[in-house]
């Protein structure tokens, strides 16, 4: 799978063009350039190499790797410059270059023209990724040809590309688009994260749409509380990001949201949400369930209703239907053509590794869910829930040097929702596992007569939790979702939720062959 999607028949750009552009002095020979690249890594031929200042060494550093790998010029600050020595190469130094890597990025890909395509941004805390997904699976039924950039997955017209950051960098971003323009796409459905918003990955692009999904406890690590990390996201309800809003009011912090976005903005939730006074308000209503898909109405401002059938379960997921379809609405499309693309069946869409089912007709339901949030904790086992005639059973684990206040509260969820709870690592990154692993039993110890259990393994604990379940009981593994990997000590493993779930399974004697 290729790693970055790159135009295939970029247009060279003069160095020195790109100094004017950006007002600043150009050092050494002309050259030209048709990409832009952050890591030596993933440098290409002609290349611009942006050497940024880094928390332990300085881009610059790996400048002899990028010029082997066929950068023709660099871009970097006063002290990568002083670093760089004698040299023949193209060099523009400016003070910033992460505060310019959105302006250089749509200077040399030319994105800042995309004629009638439409991008389609959503945040929020959970939900981010489904949401994506749907407006691509919509975008689809439309006959448009897409693109897609989510935590889980990137694709422009239908390749798919590796996917390491929930939001790209502005590199590539823009050159995503300059792709998607090339092979004729009509939208991008982007996840965007506050992070990336902080650090500028969306610099140069305005969405046409931007929806947020809901904001819970998550983040603290960067912004130490809820209303710093609403102002995180409030950012890119802002005419210098996007052109119009879609905000889902199910929870009091969308509702806060709209009070402060100065854009065009529609509201959606569901039926027993309330309206605030002159903001248009869409409606999910009527939801009626059939194994894993689920039906429901979804109402416009003006009493128009459209019925849609989803290939997913949960009032959480039904919102994020309700969400991508009005921001579909507001980007244009009516509901008479959505409703003529989807028909009678259910919108054409997967969702890998969000309450994804693993087994089959036989025995226990299994499943693997991405959550790694109380609020998601409490979404999905509430929703499996009402769907299991008996135990209820999760194995949880979450990821390290990320916000360790939100654990406890996490523990405490599984241990109200699920009838036994096992605790496991995840991606402890560079933290020690059993710290992660005492963060989550704190709080699941806490509820009295918890049925709790702490098996660090993934592989022994997801064992361990199908061996415990038997026709009518319900196995859901929290954390990991569709990754591939576990990133341990900064090396990302191999590794499969998914396939470890259904290798417990047929251990267990349930394999559906």
């Amino acid at each position: 799978m290729p790693a970055i999607p790159r135009p295939v028949h970029p247009v060279p750009r003069s160095t020195s063009e790109l100094a004017a552009h950006l007002g600043v002095a150009h050092r050494g020979p002309e050259s030209t350039v048709t990409g832009v690249a952050l890591h030596a890594g993933l440098v290409q031929p002609g290349d611009l190499f942006v050497a940024l200042p880094g928390a332990k060494r300085h881009g610059i550093d790996f400048w002899p790797d990028a010029r082997d790998a066929g950068a023709t010029a660099l871009l970097t600050d006063a002290a990568g410059l002083e670093s760089l020595g004698e040299g023949t190469q193209a060099v523009i130094v400016v003070d910033s270059p992460r505060a310019l890597l959105g302006r250089v990025s749509q200077w040399v890909y030319d994105t800042g023209t995309m004629g009638d395509f439409r991008i389609f941004a959503v945040t929020g805390t959970n939900g981010k990724t489904s949401t994506a997904f749907l407006l691509d699976a919509l975008m689809r039924a439309l006959g448009w040809t897409t693109a897609l950039s989510t935590t889980a997955e990137r694709a422009v017209a239908g390749v798919g590309y590796i996917s390491t950051l929930t939001t790209p960098e502005a590199p590539d971003i823009h050159a995503m688009l300059a792709l998607a323009r090339e092979k004729g796409a009509s939208g991008l459905a982007i996840e965007v994260s506050a992070q990336a918003l902080d650090k500028n990955r969306l610099d140069h692009i305005v969405v046409d749409v931007a929806g947020f999904t809901n904001l819970s406890h998550d983040h603290f690590e960067d912004f130490g509380g809820m209303d710093a990390y609403l102002e995180a996201k409030a950012v890119l309800f802002t005419p210098a990001r996007a052109r119009r809003a879609v905000v889902c009011i199910d929870t009091a912090w969308g509702e806060k949201l709209v009070g402060r976005t100065p854009l065009p903005v529609w509201t959606v939730g569901g039926v027993r949400t309330l309206a605030r006074e002159g903001v248009p308000h869409w409606t999910w209503m009527d939801l009626s369930s059939d194994g894993d898909t689920t039906a429901f109405t979804l109402q416009s401002p003006e009493g128009e209703n459209l019925r849609v059938i989803v290939p997913v379960i949960g009032e959480h997921m039904v919102a994020n239907a309700a969400l991508a379809l009005v921001m579909m609405v507001s980007g244009g499309v009516s509901l008479a053509e959505l409703r003529r693309a989807l028909g009678e069946k259910p919108v054409p869409v997967f969702l890998p590794g969000r309450l994804e089912r693993i087994s089959g007709r036989r025995g226990p339901e299994v499943y693997v869910d991405a959550g790694r949030s109380e609020d998601a904790y409490f979404a999905t086992l509430r929703t499996l829930r009402g769907r299991t005639e008996g135990r209820l059973i999760m194995v949880c684990g979450t990821s390290g040097n990320r916000d360790a206040s939100k654990r406890p509260l996490m523990g405490q969820a599984a241990a109200i929702g699920a009838d036994v709870v096992i605790v496991t690592d995840d991606d402890p990154r560079h933290e020690d596992p059993s710290i992660i692993r005492a963060g989550l039993l704190e709080g699941a110890r806490s509820v009295p007569g918890a049925d709790v259990h702490e098996i660090p393994d993934p592989t022994e604990a997801i064992t361990f939790a199908v061996s415990l379940a038997g026709p009518g009981d319900c196995v859901v593994w929290c954390g990991p979702g569709s990754q591939a990997y576990r990133d341990i000590a900064g090396t990302k493993v191999p590794y499969s939720a998914r396939d470890e779930a259904r290798s417990a399974l047929a251990g267990a004697g349930w394999s559906d062959a």
